[in-house]
């Protein structure tokens, strides 16, 4: 009997001085029993200092204890476990576990959890942090990683000969676009995986931070948009050599889902020199150059120049101009006749008309289309500009069908942009336009350059979906894009147009003759038609007649004239020949 009463003590001992607060109540909440500790945590939220039933004290903390216990069935059992119970807004935090002893007795464990759940938040905090400062897709930094870091960079002195310069690196790639359009947006991803890999092979590790005595920090930041940032440089030509290195490991093949894919990418180079820089403003130059070496033909490296920026602020100008214009009617075409060199020496002067887009500025009058063409063709805007020009200038043809009949023009040719062909079921746009216009399908011309005719199997699929209209598709410029006349049947064209570099020369160059000769041949040997561009002068219209051109357009002929200014060339030229 005195070894049960010696454990009984030692029990007693045990729960008074154990660090976890222990309570025994009834099922109402009346506190039978509690320890030391108990005492302490739950005295702050006891009202006037009473302890006397647990319901009441935890009221502020806990107000649904009371329905747990009266909704819980069991003789005995578990009612609630890890219960958080916020002390003073939080200050303190505090968990609750309560069990059912019997059907007359609950025993309540409280316990402080407040350092434990600080470390929690911070944990999650670090997390969130590290998720908002991540690419899900490739695991690199994101902007605001890269931000962060240039931010630290800067806090050092100023870049001298030493070894503490840095740059920045913005790349694209070239033709992610054509990719992810046909092979698909998990493809796409795919491949900007590979390419992350790449990246981060190029450069020392670790590459998702920059050390106290340097590093190389590599991150997308977008779309197919990746930052590296190079601290620890000596002089700019060290992030110019990175560069190239980065331009020829990522622009060698890749293998997705079992297709063959090529993406290279243009890099743009800003050097974090002496003047301080916001790390937005770095990432903006670096951007531009990007952009430059893009326009440049892309798969290489540009390094910042203020008179970028300039030119830069120019195109954003233009851009928001642009928008503007194509909202309020500020576009306009204008025709350029296309004539028939016919076998016995006449003219056809009524054998087609080229429609060209023209804009009247506000401001500054009329704007050259070499000004515009290129800023909207990188903005996005030349697919509502091109579908623009097919609406009026289809509109117009058949206005001169229905006022001059047979002495209309007979051939409507409008350009053709990527952005239009890359648009799904664009040719039912087009359909739409011959639908409502009037104009027959055989009566259009659209024109496309080697370059995107002679791309992938998206774009040849689109070209025989318009052929399939019936409309005609004419090669622009050939000669001086992709293709060659050995690789002319490959292409889905119905005419050839020669370019001007050739038909300016063919006075004083043999070679060029002969050159302009062989297309024509070539053409007629695939049942193509041949139009010889920018002829301007009497004898190089002589030359490509001889050549036996099938037709010619150029100053010789007539300027790019407004539709009443078109009708009234033709009426001058009615009896023409």
């Amino acid at each position: 009997m005195a070894v049960d009463d010696s454990a009984y003590e030692a029990l007693m001992q045990f729960l008074y001085r154990t660090p976890i607060g222990l309570v025994q109540t009834t099922l109402d909440g009346t506190i039978e029993m509690l320890n030391p500790m108990s005492s302490q945590l739950l005295m702050p939220l006891a009202h006037d200092g009473a302890l006397e039933n647990l319901f009441v004290v935890l009221d502020r903390v806990a107000p649904q204890l009371r329905q747990l216990v009266g909704g819980f069935a069991p003789a005995s059992g578990v009612v609630c476990e890890g219960l958080r119970l916020d002390v003073d807004g939080g200050a303190q935090v505090l968990s609750l576990n309560m069990l059912k002893i019997d059907n007359t007795r609950l025993m309540a464990a409280v316990s402080d959890v407040t350092l434990e759940t600080q470390r929690e938040q911070e944990r999650l905090a670090h997390r969130l942090s590290n998720a908002a400062r991540t690419d899900a897709l490739t695991r690199m930094p994101n902007r605001s990683a890269v931000l962060e870091q240039l931010r630290l960079v800067q806090e050092r002195e100023p870049a001298t000969d030493d070894g503490s310069g840095f740059a920045v690196l913005f790349m694209n790639c070239d033709r992610f676009r054509q990719v992810n359009d046909a092979l698909g947006q998990r493809a796409g991803d795919q491949l900007l995986i590979m390419i992350a890999d790449r990246i981060r092979s190029v450069l020392r590790p670790p590459t998702d931070r920059i050390g106290v005595h340097g590093g190389q920090l590599a991150a997308r930041v977008g779309g197919d948009e990746f930052i590296v940032v190079l601290d620890g440089l000596r002089r700019p030509e060290d992030a110019e050599s990175v560069a190239a290195r980065l331009i020829a490991t990522v622009g060698r093949g890749y293998t997705v889902q079992g297709h063959d894919v090529v993406c290279s990418v243009s890099v743009g180079i800003a050097w974090g020199g002496a003047a301080l820089q916001e790390p937005d403003e770095l990432l903006r130059d670096a951007s531009i150059a990007m952009v430059e070496a893009k326009r440049a033909g892309g798969g290489r490296h540009v390094r910042f120049a203020q008179a970028m920026r300039e030119r830069a602020a120019r195109r954003s100008d233009i851009e928001a101009d642009l928008r503007l214009a194509l909202q309020e009617d500020q576009l306009f075409v204008v025709y350029q006749p296309v004539v028939a060199l016919r076998a016995d020496g006449s003219t056809d002067y009524s054998a087609g008309v080229e429609a060209l887009v023209r804009w009247q500025h506000p401001l500054r009058g009329v704007v050259p289309p070499f000004e515009f063409i290129g800023i909207a063709e990188e903005s996005g805007l030349i697919g509502p500009l091109g579908d623009f020009v097919l609406q009026r200038a289809c509109t117009d043809f058949q206005s001169w069908r229905q006022s001059l009949g047979d002495g209309a023009p007979r051939l409507l040719a409008v350009n053709l942009s990527r952005a239009q062909l890359g648009q799904a079921g664009w040719s039912e746009t087009v359909a739409r336009i011959l639908a409502q216009t009037g104009v027959e399908a055989r009566q259009l011309q659209l024109e496309v350059t080697e370059s995107l005719a002679a791309q992938d199997a998206q774009i040849q699929q689109r070209l025989h979906e318009l052929k399939a209209l019936g409309i005609t598709l004419a090669l622009d410029d050939f000669g001086t894009g992709y293709s060659s006349l050995a690789s002319l049947h490959l292409l889905p064209v119905d005419t050839v147009k020669i370019d001007r570099s050739f038909v300016s020369q063919s006075e004083s160059s043999e070679h060029h003759r002969v050159l302009i000769e062989a297309t024509v041949k070539v053409a007629q040997s695939l049942g193509m038609s041949t139009v010889a561009e920018g002829i301007e002068t009497t004898a190089q219209a002589e030359v490509v007649r001889a050549l036996r051109c099938d037709k010619g357009q150029g100053y010789l002929y007539s300027k790019p004239l407004t539709s009443d200014a078109l009708l009234t060339w033709l009426a001058s030229h009615r009896t023409g020949g």
